[in-house]
């Protein structure tokens, strides 16, 4: 099972490939400003919900795509990721797969109990360029991860990953969507999937782009006659295996970040955090 969880929404753009982001779009057409950054109103703790029955909404084994809407590593995002972090280390059952461009900001948001990394989060790292993929994929090499994934997306132009790719678990590539739409190129596809192979990297081509260029000639395409071209292409690779072993929830969570011993030990805001990351004797609740 596939799930979406955006705990916060809206961005801002730091790259080439954030110039037609589908997120700005779409909060356009609906009147909003994706500059806007903010909490969800519903979907903070979606991982811990329950039903009437007292079972978890989202089943054991899920996969959990996590702040699409926004990056995870958003500075303004950091008081708000501890209880995203809270969410993820008491469903050791779920796969939470994170995708962003501030690799850079990974090192000072990850939680004390990380350790060489959690088995249930899976971290990719968007590269739409071969100048983004050299300034990114170094730092993303030296996290402590036990999965690091890449994103090239929207593919800009040819990438070459050799360097990075036999320290890499899995590649996915897609073309850029709806308005403003640039050029995606069979052959940059192409090369990426035969760099995949020759390191024995899972490959992924996700969709062509509403603007593809094939044997030098340009197709428009809607955003699902893309998913179906790039799937007709079969050029999709196995590559290593990276298995997700599920591990029931914990009955106490983790104490992932670390506290001042002279604080409350009441949030003296909402009465009922047993400590407050923020060290001053308040949450944000």
């Amino acid at each position: 099972m596939n799930v979406t969880w955006n705990p916060w929404h809206g961005c801002r753009r730091i790259s080439e490939g954030c110039q037609h982001c589908y997120m700005f779009f779409l909060d356009k057409q609906h009147g909003q400003d994706g500059s806007r950054i903010h909490l969800s109103k519903t979907d903070t703790s979606l991982p811990l919900q329950r039903d009437r029955s007292r079972n978890f909404k989202i089943p054991t084994g899920s996969n959990v795509w996590t702040c699409i809407t926004s990056d995870f590593f958003l500075e303004e995002a950091d008081l708000w990721r501890i209880d995203a972090w809270d969410c993820i280390a008491r469903r050791p059952d779920l796969l939470f797969h994170i995708i962003t461009k501030r690799v850079d900001r990974i090192p000072q948001c990850l939680p004390l109990a990380w350790g060489d990394g959690w088995p249930n989060v899976r971290i990719y790292v968007t590269v739409e360029n071969q100048r983004c993929a050299n300034l990114r994929l170094p730092t993303l090499l030296r996290l402590p991860l036990r999965f690091r994934g890449i994103c090239a997306s929207p593919l800009l132009g040819e990438l070459h990953l050799e360097s990075f790719l036999p320290h890499i678990d899995s590649v996915s590539c897609d073309g850029e969507n709806y308005e403003g739409a640039r050029v995606c190129d069979y052959a940059w596809v192409q090369s990426l999937h035969d760099q995949c192979v020759q390191a024995n990297v899972r490959f992924h081509f996700k969709g062509t782009g509403a603007v593809f260029r094939k044997d030098g000639r340009i197709y428009r395409l809607s955003h699902e006659v893309a998913a179906q071209q790039a799937q007709k292409a079969a050029i999709d690779f196995e590559g290593h295996e990276t298995p997700f072993h599920p591990v029931p929830p914990p009955e106490e969570p983790l104490e992932l970040f670390d506290w001042n011993p002279e604080q409350p030990e009441k949030c003296l805001h909402c009465l009922r955090r047993n400590h407050c990351p923020r060290h001053d004797g308040h949450c944000w609740s």
